[in-house]
């Protein structure tokens, strides 16, 4: 409740540290400011308080450090298991140890694709959202939209399908090379393409009543390869759902197909 001062050159030193960035100047100043001898009459913040503080900020939260990571891993954890007050409270940890919000965003974009997915393709929106609402914001207004996307993406139904679909696709890929791609599926702009076959016997899927072809889209050495498996969970359910629905008619096409040659 008493006022403090600061000298000139302490000032100046809180502009160059902060580089631009009013939060981690507000940060640095806080700190020094909790460093004032309660009894010092002047209540002056000095360049030598500073130097403190800058001490205490870097024992209290390294960008490169372990403790950066730790926060991060609590905060990810929390919310890739639903809880959805343990990743509020890493966040502001994060925040207040003086992270960069852009790269918490970043982050949390990363995690809507990673640990939500399909499950509910909104999260990657508000992750987005969340972003851009701090770059027109900055703190400590776009703090909010921070912790909004964290507790949404906490409560959201979880997938990592996409992630396990990336992940065995890569792996396919460092197994097999470059692959062809199969003559049905090529671009033929050209007569001379025509003629070799490229483009032939693709099946159009808008000519069929309900969108579908029996056609393979892989390379003939993965043919019938089922990479994206999606869970029974939110969004990803019905297109589960879908995907087993699709199957089935195909199969009975093909069968149909198989009895009529």
């Amino acid at each position: 409740n008493h006022k403090l001062k600061i000298d000139q050159e302490a000032l100046e030193a809180i502009v160059q540290v902060a580089d631009g960035d009013c939060r981690r100047a507000l940060n640095f100043l806080e700190t020094a400011a909790a460093l004032v001898d309660e009894s010092d009459e002047k209540r002056e913040i000095t360049p030598d308080i500073l130097r403190k503080a800058a001490q205490q900020q870097a024992l209290r939260f390294d960008n490169k450090g372990e403790e950066h990571y730790n926060l991060i891993s609590a905060l990810h954890k929390s919310m890739r298991d639903s809880d959805p007050d343990g990743a509020a409270y890493w966040l502001r940890r994060l925040l207040k140890s003086g992270e960069d919000p852009l790269y918490v965003a970043r982050r949390l974009i990363r995690f809507a694709s990673e640990d939500v997915g399909n499950a509910d393709p909104q999260g990657l929106r508000v992750a987005l959202a969340c972003r851009d609402a701090y770059q027109m914001l900055g703190s400590p207004e776009g703090d909010l939209a921070l912790l909004q996307a964290v507790t949404y993406l906490a409560t959201a139904p979880k997938s990592n399908a996409l992630y396990l679909t990336e992940k065995q696709i890569d792996k396919d890929i460092k197994a097999t090379g470059s692959l062809p791609v199969p003559l049905h599926l090529r671009n033929a702009p050209t007569k001379m393409m025509k003629t070799i076959g490229y483009g032939k016997g693709y099946q159009y899927a808008h000519d069929q009543a309900d969108g579908l072809v029996d056609q393979e889209h892989l390379p003939t050495e993965l043919a019938g390869t089922t990479y994206y498996q999606p869970t029974n969970r939110g969004f990803e359910a019905i297109i589960r759902d879908r995907l087993i629905k699709w199957r089935k008619i195909l199969a009975k096409r093909a069968q149909t197909n198989a009895k009529s040659v």
